[in-house]
């Protein structure tokens, strides 16, 4: 076993990947804390957390996994990478409930692209991790479904756990060994954080229309403008929908509640990218569902 996880350790090393070590069988970091550092050896001058001592180093690697059967931990920022955590429904019950590698699949096809092919890692529960490399210039921190529910990233501050490592839920492996691409645009975008709400009352473009559907615009755009951290994509999503009806009788220009929506979700907190993609999606989804004015 120590030879095995030694193997794992070094060849994530060898694609320039940090690593270090979690205690045996657990994802758990394996080194020592803060209140436990004894100020010596890599923490002479001041203690040192699992990201800075993550290595590449063959020699260090050696001797930490001849010492016990450490599984393998990634320090991804340190390594430029950005990893795509795509995971599973916690509550095995809920066996309908669509997983990370659903809800990720569904904002590319929201944004107009295909599934990015890269290399890939399933997880001990069943999920997957997908490998990017990180964009020069940039320092991306870690994410916790912003992107999708069940879809989280790891960048600087994160780690994850290697292929060939083991826990009690099962082993990662390798799903492919293809290189890691590169972060796609359109995701970086997704994940830039967002920009200060701005101070002050919500500001909207010019808008034209009927008066039932400027009315109907307003007060949806005051709704997304006002939602709650954890549910303004939701939000948007639903909002530009019920108004996607008044686009469909003809009652609005589509480009004037594109541009609404687009201030509204923008002062909410939302990226710029992400609004685009959800109002697009949202007002896509209505225009095909629309009835007839008669029957609404």
């Amino acid at each position: 076993m120590i030879a095995h996880l030694l193997n794992s350790a070094l060849a994530a090393a060898e694609q320039g990947w940090h690593v270090f070590p979690l205690r045996p069988h657990t994802k758990r970091p394996a080194l020592h804390g803060e209140t436990a550092c004894p100020r010596t050896g890599p923490c002479a001058t001041g203690h040192r957390k699992w990201e800075q001592r993550a290595t590449t180093d063959p020699g260090r690697i050696h001797a930490t996994w001849s010492r016990a059967p450490y599984n393998v931990g990634i320090a991804t920022g340190p390594s430029g990478l950005v990893v795509v955590d795509l995971d599973v429904p916690k509550d095995k019950g809920s066996s309908d409930a669509p997983g990370g590698a659903a809800t990720f699949t569904a904002l590319c096809e929201r944004t107009g692209h295909p599934v990015p092919a890269t290399r890939r890692t399933r997880t001990a529960s069943g999920g997957q991790h997908l490998y990017f490399t990180a964009p020069t210039g940039v320092r991306l921190g870690n994410t916790a479904g912003t992107l999708a529910p069940l879809v989280d990233t790891r960048a600087w501050g994160g780690y994850v756990v290697a292929a060939g490592s083991i826990t009690p839920a099962g082993p990662y492996e390798a799903i492919n060994t293809t290189g890691a691409a590169e972060l796609p645009t359109w995701l970086l975008e997704l994940m830039r954080p967002a920009l200060p709400r701005p101070v002050g009352p919500l500001s909207l473009p010019a808008v034209s229309g009927s008066r039932a559907a400027v009315v109907a615009l307003e007060a949806e755009c005051a709704v997304v403008a006002g939602a709650p951290d954890t549910r303004r994509n939701i939000t948007l999503n639903r909002c530009a929908f019920k108004v996607g009806r008044f686009v469909a009788w003809g009652d609005i220009p589509r480009h004037v509640v594109e541009d609404a929506f687009q201030a509204a979700g923008e002062s909410s907190g939302l990226t710029a990218a992400e609004c685009r993609a959800t109002i697009r999606s949202a007002l896509d989804s209505s225009l095909r569902k629309a009835r007839p004015r008669t029957a609404a």
